[in-house]
Order: structure tokens, then sequence, then C-alpha cells
């Protein structure tokens, strides 16, 4: 998962432990379906989200979709990257669809390196551990189930299915890019339902809030290259590729891009300040009053979250240089990975780059180069639904929104007018639970509390009440 789940909240329903999880019949078929798709491996090196997109096909027919409404994809050239759009149907025309996206793809998972098999559920002390079981098959899965469970009661919205594959790899074909570049009639919405909200624990042990992703960062990688003639070591000079590459890397890290606001972090950084404690407080409420405030930024910055989500922020994280141990080096390289904050260019922040790194140093923009973030207003229409349906499952939690300081395939929707939003629901624990990491988990209760929330939240958007 690019997209930032770190700071939202969710509210157990459930008692502890699988038993209890599964007395509904319902939330037996789920997880059948759930560890079905966790099991499947679709990482980019040996697994296949195409396979995934046709179980999930076959559980779709088998729950009465017709032939016609359930399309699996999968580009000649990508043949194990493919994906799955379905539709449901609404009574009413003139309601525009919803989209629930998700992507099937995970990041790769070394057995050598888990406590157990990635691709194995299991459950263990009150958590499902594997690959994916967070990020994102736990959502893929709820939007398949969901779709099951709507078929039923004839919805009057459109509800409409896209689980795609490449979200996780910069450079893999990517079914959502795919899908709005050659089919935006399979996918076209009134706007989607996407990652990047969710849920947090507290420190104490209980949820602290719900959050609703309302815009994101938007990813994009650059290329440092130093060179140099080289020679013998044994006769070393100052003029040195890697220590060209060394300044260069420094000066930006000793770089801080501008502080900026969206309406959605200005709500967000105003929602955060009661809890913030008295000088964070204050500093944040000097910043949302003078962006420029250097002292407000330095002191809300200590807050790694609350620094990515007030900039653009680069840092490099891959270096290669020289081909032995005994000569200098030739060349030496740095990628910078930059998530840019909404409204920023590839090419702004690629002259800030070339200017941080002078003349001794090539800076290119890597490809491919990701459309560009969109702000993104907060549409009281689309947020109501989520506090309305919050209340009953999560009494108490407020819910606010954030801008993610991540990325998701939901800047290829806002490229061509759809706006997206990152669903709250979904409880993640600090440390993020081994997401992108070692024994990914996700506690059993959060898992079947997010279900019921999300479902009630599909709902609520497809059965609207008449005016």
């Amino acid at each position: 998962m690019r997209g930032w789940r770190v700071l939202a909240a969710a509210f157990f329903l459930l008692s502890a432990g699988t038993a209890s999880a599964q007395n509904r019949a319902d939330q037996r078929a789920f997880l059948d379906l759930y560890k079905e798709l966790v099991e499947t491996d679709t990482t980019l090196s040996a697994g296949s989200c195409t396979r995934a997109a046709e179980q999930i096909a076959a559980r779709l027919q088998a729950a009465g979709y017709p032939g016609e409404a359930v399309m699996t994809f999968a580009p000649p050239d990508h043949p194990r990257e493919g994906g799955i759009v379905a539709v449901l149907p609404g009574s009413d025309p003139a309601l525009p669809a919803v989209l629930l996206l998700g992507h099937l793809d995970v990041v790769e998972a070394r057995r050598a390196d888990w406590a157990r098999d990635p691709f194995t559920l299991v459950e263990e002390g009150g958590y499902y551990y594997g690959r994916g079981t967070f990020d994102d098959k736990a959502q893929s899965a709820i939007w398949a189930d969901t779709m099951i469970r709507l078929r039923p009661l004839a919805p009057r919205r459109t509800v409409k299915l896209a689980l795609t594959c490449g979200e996780e790899t910069t450079f893999a074909f990517n079914g959502a890019e795919w899908l709005t570049r050659t089919r935006p009639d399979l996918i076209a919405a009134g706007f989607v339902l996407n990652e990047g909200g969710g849920g947090r624990y507290g420190a104490n042990g209980r949820p602290d809030m719900l959050a609703v992703q309302v815009g994101e960062k938007a990813a994009q990688n650059y290329t440092l290259t130093a060179t140099n003639a080289g020679g013998h070591s044994a006769q070393p000079v100052t003029d040195n590729a890697i220590y060209a590459l060394a300044d260069a890397v420094q000066a930006i890290r000793a770089h801080s891009f501008p502080v900026s606001f969206t309406p959605t972090t200005r709500a967000f950084f105003a929602a955060m300040v009661p809890g913030a404690g008295a000088e964070t407080g204050a500093a944040i409420t000097r910043l949302l009053a003078d962006a420029g405030d250097a002292g407000a930024d330095a002191i809300v910055s200590r807050d790694k979250t609350f620094r990515a989500s007030l900039r653009t922020t680069c840092v490099p994280t891959l270096l290669s240089a020289g081909d032995a141990e005994n000569a200098l080096p030739q060349r030496a390289t740095a990628n910078i990975n930059c998530r840019l904050f909404p409204g920023e260019t590839v090419e702004n922040v690629l002259d800030t780059l070339r200017r941080l790194a002078g003349p001794e140093v090539t800076v290119t923009a890597n490809q491919p180069i990701r459309p560009t973030a969109v702000p993104l207003a907060p549409d009281p229409a689309i947020l109501a639904p989520m506090t309305q349906v919050a209340k009953r499952h999560f009494p108490g939690v407020p819910v606010v929104p954030m801008m993610s300081a991540g990325a998701t395939d939901g800047v290829f929707f806002q490229a061509i007018g759809i706006p997206v939003y990152g669903v709250p629901g979904m409880l993640v624990e600090g440390g993020m639970t081994g997401i992108h990491g070692r024994n990914e988990r996700i506690r059993v209760k959060a898992l079947y509390a997010g279900r019921d929330y999300l479902f009630d939240l599909v709902k609520a958007y497809a059965e609207p009440a008449r005016r």
C-alpha cells in the first residue's frame, strides 16, 4: 500500500477470537473468499493477479452475476498482471455510479524472512498473518464480498468494482492506469471509494479517530548521476564521483520544501490541535495562520507524519557506485524518491533537485511519470454517509478528512476527473503491522468490524433516501 493509513481508527463490534467472528454464515463465506485471496501469490516476481481476478470472477458469477457484468482482463504482454471489473446496475440512471477500487498485487515476501509462510493465512493470538492480509487484500476481499451481498438488494445507484494489478511497483504494468486510459467507459463513476483512509489504534489500544483520505501526494522517482574519469585507488584525488554524489545527497537532505495546505490538510491540522499537546498545538495554530512561520514549522515537523503532510518530500532510497574495490569510481548514482504535494509538478521538483545537486551531478526524472496530484476539497455529500454510518459502528469516534502522504492508484482516476476517497473503517496498529515488511498482520476483530462498516457504507450510497 502506498496509500497512508496511519491516522485513522476503527471501533470493534465483535468479541475477540475467530470463533465469535465466524458465528454468522456470511462471515464464514467471507473468510473463505479472503483466505483464497491471501493464499494466492500475487507478487510481481512469481505470482499472478490474473489468477486472483479469475477466482473473484468465479465467485461473482456463482452469486448470480451474468457473464456480461463481469470482465477480467490481462494484456498479452502482461499475462499474469490482469484484473477484474464488475458492474451491478442500479435502478436509477440519474444517480452517478460509485466505483469500489482495490489492488490485487502485493509487495514481495521471502519465506526465509517471515516467521510463517507469507502465502498461508495463519490465525494466531487474535491476528491473521500473511502477505496482503491488510494491504490490500483485506479491502479487496471486502469489496468483492460487498458486491455479492448487494446483488439481491437491487440498489438504486449503480455499483462498480475494479480490482487491478501494479499498484505496489512503479515500473510494473498498472491496471488502474490501463483502465482509465483505454476503457474509461467501464469505470465511469461519480466517485471512487479506495484504500488510503482506514483506522488506527491509539496508545491505549482504543481507536482515537476515523480518517477519510481526501487527496493524496504523487510519487515520482529521480536519478542523480555523477561521472568521473576514475583511476587507481592508490592515487586518490578529491575529484571523485562518490564525493560529488554524496555532496548532492547531503544538499537534498538539508533542504525542506515550503509548507503548503489544501482545504483537506487545513481541516486535518485544525482537528489535531486539541490532542497535540500545548507546544505543538500552538505551533499548528501559528502555522495555519502563516505557512511561512519557520519556528512553528520546526516544532510541528518534529512529527514525521505531520512533516510529510505539510510539503513535498524527497529522500534517497537506492545508491550504486564503482566497479572495483581498487579503482576510483567512474560512475555513482542515487535514486531520489519524492512525494509531491498536490499541485506540485514533476518539472518544478526536477528544477529544485538540479539546483541542489549542482553542476557536477546530472538529475533526471525517471519513467513512468505519474499524473500530477490534484488538490481535492472534501465534498459534504460524500463525507456525510461516512460520518452517519460511523455513528452506528464507531460511536463517539470522530471522522477527520486527511491527505495521504503516500500514493495510490486513485491518482489515475483523479486525472480523468473522478474524485477518489480513501474510506475509513479498517484499523491499523502503530508501526503499520508489517505492511510492506515482514509478518504482515491484521487483528481478526478489525477485519470483521471493517467489513461490516464498509458494507453498510456502500449500501448507504447505493440506496440513498429519496428526497
